[in-house]
This record gives C-alpha cells, structure tokens and sequence, in this order.
C-alpha cells in the first residue's frame, strides 16, 4: 500500500494536466501523433478522424486537455457535451462524449490515461452531465481495459460509429 502512495505521489508531482485550446499548436501535435498511430493501427478507409471543433469544447461545451510529464505533452483528451438533437434521443439527455484519448507511447503505463479520464469525469461533473459515452477501437486492448477497470460498460454502437461497429466499441458509465 505505502508502494502504491508513492507511485501516485511521484505522478502527481510529475504530472500536469491542462485545458487548452483545440487549436494550439501542442493540441494539434498530439491529435497529430494520436491520427498517426490509429492510422496504423486501423488503416481502413475512413477509420480515423479526429473529429471535434474547437467550438465543441469550448468553454460550457467541454474541455481539450494536454497532459505534461515533466513539463512535456505526452497526452490529451477530450469531452463534449453531446447537443446533437438526433444524438440526444439515441442516448438521452445529459449525455457527454469522450473524444479519442491519447498518451504517447513511451510513457504509457504511469497512470497517465487514468488521470486525464479522471480529469476528463470531474468536468463532466462540473458541468452536470449524468453519463457519458466513448467509441475506441477494437484493437486497443490496453484503452479497453483502462475504461472498463474505470467503470465503464459496453453498449451498442451509436452515432457516427454504427457505420464502423466492427472496428468500434462503444461504452458508457452513470457519473
């Protein structure tokens, strides 16, 4: 247990975690980095795009946050708020959407991606969603295991991710 402490202690010193906008160019390298390594990971036609605006997670819509370790971007994430009328009645109201997360590889496995979705859920919070909802891919074992041991259970595929239902899973948690 003391092992545990220091560990999460260690990553908090080492860590920061920070809205920014959609548009910086630190935002746009990860999105890069993060359509880079879908891209070989899914190279069918159409499978990866990070779509969001920067007017989807602006502020009272959402939020873009940059992870730093040490004082370098290794990560991001995103959540908005789901406004779509079609998507409202498919999944209800008060419903946000997490955006494709990414931590880059090398430093994958410090808690990085448990603190920026534990980030990512107090906005969610704060902004009084009740559940939100995330498409990631079938290949990405280590997502799918952060998100479920998060709590968050599968549900069938919704919006845009109907179309690509055998790369996709789709999950949801009640907040």
């Amino acid at each position: 247990m003391a092992r545990k402490a220091e560990g999460q202690a260690a990553l908090q010193n080492a860590l920061e975690i920070e809205a920014e906008p959609l548009t910086n160019p630190v935002a746009e390298a990860l999105i890069a980095a993060l359509n880079g390594e879908f891209s070989a990971l899914y190279p069918e036609p159409g499978a990866n795009h990070f779509r969001l605006g920067p007017d989807e997670v602006a502020a009272g819509n959402g939020i873009f946050v940059v992870a730093r370790w040490h004082g370098r971007p290794v990560g991001c994430g995103a959540l908005r708020c789901i406004r779509d009328a079609v998507l409202m009645r498919e999944l209800g109201p008060r419903v946000g959407e997490l955006k494709r997360m990414y931590v880059a590889a090398d430093v994958r496995g410090r808690g990085i991606g448990r603190a920026l979705l534990d980030r990512l859920e107090a906005e969610a919070r704060t902004l009084g969603l009740a559940r939100l909802v995330l498409e990631t891919g079938t290949r990405q074992t280590e997502a799918l295991a952060l998100y479920r041991r998060a709590g968050f259970t599968e549900i069938s595929a919704y919006g845009e991710y109907v179309a690509s239902s055998a790369t996709s899973v789709c999950l949801t948690k009640t907040l």
